[in-house]
Protein backbone atom coordinates (compact mmCIF):
# COMPACT_ATOMS: atom_id res chain seq x y z
CA UNK A 1 0.00 0.00 0.00
CA UNK A 2 0.79 3.46 -0.71
CA UNK A 3 0.63 6.60 1.58
CA UNK A 4 -3.01 6.87 0.81
CA UNK A 5 -3.63 3.12 1.69
CA UNK A 6 -4.81 2.39 -2.28
CA UNK A 7 -2.73 -0.78 -3.04
CA UNK A 8 -1.35 -0.84 -6.56
CA UNK A 9 -2.31 -3.57 -9.12
CA UNK A 10 1.08 -4.52 -9.52
CA UNK A 11 1.82 -4.63 -6.38
CA UNK A 12 1.46 -8.88 -5.60
CA UNK A 13 4.10 -11.49 -4.20
CA UNK A 14 3.97 -13.29 -7.66
CA UNK A 15 5.16 -10.11 -9.19
CA UNK A 16 8.29 -10.22 -7.26
CA UNK A 17 9.08 -13.52 -7.40
CA UNK A 18 8.22 -13.69 -11.28
CA UNK A 19 10.85 -10.36 -11.01
CA UNK A 20 13.52 -11.91 -8.96
CA UNK A 21 13.69 -14.67 -11.09
CA UNK A 22 14.16 -13.32 -14.47
CA UNK A 23 16.13 -10.12 -13.60
CA UNK A 24 19.30 -12.25 -12.22
CA UNK A 25 18.94 -14.85 -15.30
CA UNK A 26 18.52 -12.71 -17.93
CA UNK A 27 21.30 -10.41 -16.61
CA UNK A 28 23.77 -13.47 -15.98
CA UNK A 29 22.95 -14.20 -19.92
CA UNK A 30 23.52 -10.83 -21.09
CA UNK A 31 26.95 -10.75 -19.06
CA UNK A 32 28.34 -14.00 -20.07
CA UNK A 33 27.75 -13.25 -23.91
CA UNK A 34 29.53 -9.85 -23.20
CA UNK A 35 32.58 -11.50 -21.53
CA UNK A 36 32.73 -14.11 -24.13
CA UNK A 37 32.34 -11.45 -26.81
CA UNK A 38 35.27 -9.87 -25.41
CA UNK A 39 37.20 -12.82 -24.56
CA UNK A 40 37.60 -14.01 -28.21
CA UNK A 41 37.38 -10.09 -30.07
CA UNK A 42 41.19 -9.30 -31.61
CA UNK A 43 41.33 -6.06 -29.71
CA UNK A 44 42.36 -8.15 -26.43
CA UNK A 45 44.75 -10.52 -28.19
CA UNK A 46 46.80 -7.24 -30.10
CA UNK A 47 47.36 -5.51 -26.52
CA UNK A 48 48.03 -8.82 -24.79
CA UNK A 49 45.07 -8.40 -22.31
CA UNK A 50 42.95 -11.21 -21.60
CA UNK A 51 39.24 -10.26 -21.22
CA UNK A 52 36.53 -12.27 -19.47
CA UNK A 53 35.28 -12.53 -16.27
CA UNK A 54 35.02 -15.92 -13.77
CA UNK A 55 31.63 -17.15 -14.11
CA UNK A 56 31.23 -17.24 -10.37
CA UNK A 57 32.06 -13.52 -10.33
CA UNK A 58 29.48 -12.61 -13.52
CA UNK A 59 26.46 -14.87 -11.54
CA UNK A 60 27.30 -12.57 -8.19
CA UNK A 61 26.81 -9.60 -10.27
CA UNK A 62 23.70 -10.92 -11.94
CA UNK A 63 22.66 -11.93 -8.03
CA UNK A 64 23.19 -8.35 -6.90
CA UNK A 65 21.72 -7.00 -9.57
CA UNK A 66 18.07 -7.43 -7.99
CA UNK A 67 18.86 -4.59 -5.73
CA UNK A 68 17.70 -2.13 -8.47
CA UNK A 69 14.20 -3.83 -9.01
CA UNK A 70 14.06 -4.15 -4.89
CA UNK A 71 14.66 -0.21 -4.25
CA UNK A 72 12.49 0.71 -7.30
CA UNK A 73 9.81 -1.58 -5.47
CA UNK A 74 10.70 0.30 -2.06
CA UNK A 75 10.36 3.63 -3.74
CA UNK A 76 6.80 3.18 -4.86
CA UNK A 77 6.09 1.41 -1.25
CA UNK A 78 5.09 -1.83 -3.13
CA UNK A 79 5.89 -4.35 -0.06
CA UNK A 80 4.17 -7.38 -1.39
CA UNK A 81 6.27 -7.43 -4.35
CA UNK A 82 9.50 -6.39 -2.57
CA UNK A 83 8.52 -9.40 0.07
CA UNK A 84 8.18 -11.51 -3.09
CA UNK A 85 12.13 -10.44 -4.69
CA UNK A 86 13.52 -11.83 -1.46
CA UNK A 87 12.37 -15.63 -1.82
CA UNK A 88 14.19 -15.89 -5.40
CA UNK A 89 17.04 -13.94 -3.97
CA UNK A 90 17.64 -15.95 -1.42
CA UNK A 91 17.51 -19.26 -3.32
CA UNK A 92 19.80 -17.79 -5.82
CA UNK A 93 22.05 -17.19 -3.58
CA UNK A 94 22.05 -20.35 -1.55
CA UNK A 95 22.81 -21.79 -5.51
CA UNK A 96 25.59 -19.50 -5.30
CA UNK A 97 27.07 -20.82 -2.45
CA UNK A 98 26.88 -23.98 -2.74
CA UNK A 99 28.67 -24.05 -6.16
CA UNK A 100 31.26 -21.91 -5.43
CA UNK A 101 31.47 -21.10 -1.67
CA UNK A 102 33.95 -24.13 -0.43
CA UNK A 103 36.29 -22.71 -3.59
CA UNK A 104 36.52 -19.76 -1.66
CA UNK A 105 36.23 -21.23 1.82
CA UNK A 106 39.43 -22.83 0.59
CA UNK A 107 37.40 -26.18 2.02
CA UNK A 108 37.44 -27.63 -1.87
Amino acid sequence: MNRLGIKHAYDKLWIGVLVGTIVPFVLYALLLSISDALANSDMGAENGLVYGLRTRTLALIALLCNVIPMQIFYKKHWDDAMRGMVFPTLIYSGIWFYLFGYELLGLS
